[in-house]
């Protein structure tokens, strides 16, 4: 069998492994701009995953998260505490707290989608068909 002529079985495993290795390549920069914006990994994954428009219950971040609403609880405390986020009364029930963005919290989440958004030079490094066809075939995957 010719090197190229991968069994593809053994190719999915492979691009798996790559796929694996490319995201915990990927860990320092994503530490490095957490750092840079004064929260840890998990604030920044928080705040970028709320929307500066919908307020979003409690629960709903934990859902996004995909994580116990317990977890979320100390998350929103250091975004509260940098005044990024505000915790706010639902007007259908005063028993749910709502997470509103603040409009520093939107200003540092524009900033951070924007430097997260850009490329890293490892996918920058590949032509512009093979950034196509990664770009297909993760669509492919993602169905």
């Amino acid at each position: 069998m010719a090197a190229d002529a991968v069994a593809p079985d053994t190719a999915a495993h492979e691009a798996w492994s790559l796929m694996g290795r490319l995201f915990m390549d990927m860990r320092p920069r994503m530490l490095r701009v957490a750092s840079e914006f004064g929260l840890s990994p998990p604030q920044l994954i928080a705040l970028k995953t709320l929307d500066p428009a919908e307020p979003v219950p409690m629960s709903g971040l934990a859902q996004a998260l995909q994580c116990d609403n317990s977890n979320v609880t100390g998350l929103v405390d250091g975004l509260a505490a940098q005044g990024l986020v505000e915790r706010r009364e639902a007007e259908h029930d005063r028993r749910v707290r709502m997470l509103v963005v603040t409009e520093r919290g939107a200003a540092v989440r524009a900033r951070l989608v924007e430097v997260m958004a850009q490329l890293p030079s490892e996918l920058a490094a590949l032509s512009a068909a093979d950034q196509r066809a990664l770009r297909d075939v993760l669509r492919r995957a993602l169905g």
